[in-house]
């Protein structure tokens, strides 16, 4: 794995343009979301607020979801704080490394990309157990879902494209990724 310099990364990341920079933006913002989302029902769950609010229509009641034993049965601590972890885990390998990692640290999009994959399962697992248990759902806990499968499908290509440089397979001309989706990061002018 090569080692990208601090000053390098920091301009690649504040101020680089690419595909794969900008969906590593758009998951490092819905893992923000999924953290916001976790914060809300922490709050409940530890009693800062005494209700959570839901949208009018829809099979939701978070307060009875959020209350009951699926959310306090993991490790002997409120689920929300569970979920705050895997979005900042998330968020921090969609932010990791520098703007070529594809080609120069190939394993932090497969890395990002698995742990997308294993928080879209998991909410989908969560989702049905809520159900099941409760009869209704959270709504914060689907905003989560949405971020978690909006997250994985923007992961996709950049590990794609590092798994093929893995194994030899991103020479010219044998790109299973269109060239424009591929476009190496170049400086902004000064």
């Amino acid at each position: 794995m090569q080692h990208v310099p601090p000053n390098r990364l920091s301009q690649e990341l504040r101020e680089g343009r690419s595909d794969d920079l900008t969906r590593r933006r758009w998951v490092i913002g819905l893992s923000l979301l999924g953290t916001a989302a976790a914060q809300m029902v922490a709050l409940y769950q530890t009693g800062i607020i005494k209700r959570l609010p839901d949208p009018p229509v829809g099979p939701f009641d978070s307060s009875r979801v959020d209350a009951s034993d699926y959310a306090y049965k993991r490790l002997q601590t409120p689920d929300a704080f569970l979920m705050l972890g895997t979005y900042a885990v998330t968020g921090a390998l969609a932010a990791a490394g520098g703007a070529n990692r594809a080609t120069e640290q190939p394993a932090l999009p497969l890395a990002a990309a698995a742990k997308t994959a294993y928080d879209a399962a998991t909410t989908v697992k969560l989702g049905r157990e809520e159900w099941a248990e409760n009869k209704a759902l959270c709504f914060y806990c689907q905003v989560a879902t949405l971020a978690s499968f909006a997250s994985l499908a923007l992961a996709l290509p950049e590990a794609v494209r590092a798994a093929r440089h893995l194994l030899g397979r991103d020479r010219p001309g044998t790109a299973l990724i269109p060239a424009s989706e591929s476009r190496r990061f170049e400086p902004v002018p000064a």
